[in-house]
């Protein structure tokens, strides 16, 4: 969704189905910090004569995961009102990146933060769990690094990998995963493959994130491209 700020002029670019449907959603302009209105309600009359009704988004986990403890959290953020206001970039300018740092030690925080940024990536490191997950509710990042244990005993009850593992996959692909290991080898293919991770990082290698990331990226991007162009082709995403 294209969205442009009456106050400044400046043009934003929101992912589809990151503003909630049929609400007045007020955001702030982070140029001007204009109040901005956009309006997701259904116009009257819409797909009447012959036209398109208007595509309804459901952003409600399936009733199957539902037991699960990832969706319990899910189920309980939904009940929560939107806030636009409390999440980074909701609504970015177009062609920005954005990266979600998911590591609660801060030596390896600080090096991600570094690599990221000298990278061109904005980031943010939220330092739980549940805040990982409310901000990816509402907006999909370019680049994920996440430790295997970030706010868990467990690599297997990982909330923000389950959420990534269940991603619809036309998003998944457009999303670069790095796991933090501290039992997986580093850039071991066969591993990211069992994870559903792009990349994995063993703890011991930390220090070369920087090298590490831009091979991984790197490969990537070359992988996607052929596809990509074919998107751009046909206008789908």
């Amino acid at each position: 969704m294209d969205i442009q700020c009456r106050s400044c002029k400046s043009q934003f670019k929101v992912p589809d189905g990151k503003i909630p449907p049929n609400q007045v959603v007020k955001l702030t302009c982070p140029k001007c910090k204009n109040k901005i209105q956009v309006d997701t309600r259904p116009k009257p009359n819409a797909g009447a004569a012959g036209g398109k009704a208007a595509p309804q988004r459901n952003n409600q986990p399936s009733a199957g995961n539902a037991r699960t403890a990832n969706n319990k959290v899910m189920n309980e953020l939904d009940k929560e009102g939107y806030d636009a206001s409390d999440r980074p970039f909701d609504f970015v300018e177009a062609g920005t990146k954005t990266a979600l740092l998911c590591e609660q030690n801060s030596d390896v925080l600080r090096v991600a933060k570094e690599a990221v940024s000298a990278m061109g990536f904005h980031a943010t490191a939220p330092e739980t769990a549940r805040e990982a997950l409310k901000q990816m509710r509402f907006h999909t990042f370019d680049l994920v690094i996440l430790n295997e244990k970030f706010d868990t005993d467990s690599p297997d009850n990982n909330h923000v990998h389950k959420f990534l593992s269940r991603m619809n996959m036309s998003q998944r692909r457009n999303v670069f995963v790095v796991l933090i290991s501290d039992t997986y080898r580093t850039m071991d293919d066969m591993a990211a493959y069992n994870r559903s991770v792009n990349l994995v990082m063993n703890t011991d290698h930390v220090s070369d994130m920087p090298k590490i990331l831009k091979k991984g990226l790197s490969d990537f991007e070359f992988f996607y491209k052929v596809y990509r162009e074919a998107q751009k082709k046909t206008g789908k995403t």
